[in-house]
């Protein structure tokens, strides 16, 4: 008898330790993110964990980002390589820094702006809601983007930091990278179309666990953008387009496969250089820009002129403009926070749809009477 208690109890010992959870293994691939119009970022969804790809951070980037993107419950349960991975991030993120103005909108739009904790450069943040944290001392000052104070980062102890880069060579990121806190490169600047751009508030709703949320606002932005560029396929006419201005004897303005150039595409304008090659910025001399663009019905974004006697003071060639002188010049430099930060350059990259309206309330105003322009203004 006494034998069977004992032989009962080492096969109950023996089924315990072999019912002990081990660690989890990396698991298979289940389902990987399809997003319609961003390409610079992807999610994989597997049985553990997510995992999070930024393969363009910047233009012509060589290096694929690959980021483990675990939750709280599951961190002790499972085993990672930490060589497959650039980092190994807690999810849902309860403290972040961003480096951008145009990362705040998203965390605005998914009610999780509390997380933000630092910021290079809060003057620029132009929100309301965001200024109203930094001004109650939740916000902490990083200094600039090019040289973030690591002292008071650290300090702060974020869970992740989300950057971007040019070109990859910011020995700031890789100081704090060094120090434990993952930087992970935001990429939606690089995207080629605004819809493309706007999408990037799935990378935060991936982040922070609020994927449904990211869904839901996209397509409503999404639906937003789609149902004014079909409006403006009404207008009756196409008014033409001159941007930019000049800065020491050089005239920039935006090329032709640029977002800028598709926003006035999709607003039914007739840009000047829409069958110019390129995403970027166009560098023109005076002669070449005034005999195309002399007779131009409306002028853009006059870089960062505030009236249009500081554009004339800059360069008296800008008077010799037909919209000059017509007074039909809008830009979207006067549209301030409080600190002076420009509402465009925060807002108008996850809202293509108010930036669109804008475009279409100033170049056909008959189809959007009751569109009040949100980020352009008249140049006075």
């Amino acid at each position: 008898m006494k034998k069977a208690v004992l032989l009962f109890v080492f096969l109950c010992f023996l089924a315990c330790k072999n019912n002990q959870k081990k660690p989890l293994e990396t698991a298979q691939d289940l389902t990987k993110s399809e997003y319609q119009y961003a390409k610079g970022f992807s999610v994989t969804y597997t049985e553990n964990f997510k995992v999070l790809t930024i393969s363009n951070p910047w233009p012509k980037a060589e290096k694929v980002y690959k980021y483990a993107l675990v939750q709280k419950n599951m961190l002790s349960k499972i085993t990672l390589n930490k060589d497959e991975f650039d980092g190994i991030i807690t999810i849902p993120i309860e403290k972040i820094v961003v480096t951008s103005t145009t990362h705040i909108p998203a965390l605005e739009l998914l009610n999780v702006e509390q997380t933000l904790v630092g910021f290079p450069g809060t003057d620029y943040i132009s929100s309301e809601k965001t200024r109203y944290r930094i001004d109650s001392g939740l916000i902490r000052e990083l200094g600039k983007n090019e040289g973030i104070n690591t002292e008071v980062l650290l300090e702060l102890k974020p869970d992740v930091v989300i950057g971007f880069g040019i070109d990859g060579n910011n020995r700031t990121f890789e100081t704090i990278k060094k120090s434990g806190i993952p930087v992970i490169f935001n990429g939606d600047w690089v995207e080629a179309s605004p819809l493309a751009k706007a999408e990037w508030i799935k990378f935060f709703g991936v982040l922070f666990n609020k994927e449904k949320e990211a869904d839901s606002i996209f397509n409503t932005i999404e639906k937003d953008y789609l149902e004014a560029k079909k409006l403006a396929k009404n207008a009756k006419t196409k008014p033409s387009i001159l941007s930019g201005a000049m800065h020491n004897d050089v005239w920039f303005l935006p090329n032709g496969n640029s977002t800028e150039a598709q926003l006035l595409k999709d607003a039914n304008t007739n840009y000047l250089w829409s069958d110019s090659e390129g995403t970027g910025s166009l560098s023109l001399n005076f002669e070449t820009v005034f005999s195309k663009a002399k007779d131009a019905d409306i002028w853009l974004s006059p870089s960062n002129y505030i009236h249009r006697e500081a554009l004339k003071n800059a360069n008296s060639h800008h008077a010799m403009f037909k919209a000059f002188q017509n007074k039909n010049i809008y830009s979207t430099i006067n549209t301030k926070g409080k600190s002076g930060g420009i509402l465009y350059f925060e807002l108008g990259t996850t809202r293509p749809d108010l930036v669109l309206k804008d475009l279409i309330k100033i170049c056909h105003p008959e189809l959007l009477k009751n569109h009040d322009l949100y980020f352009f203004k008249p140049l006075d």
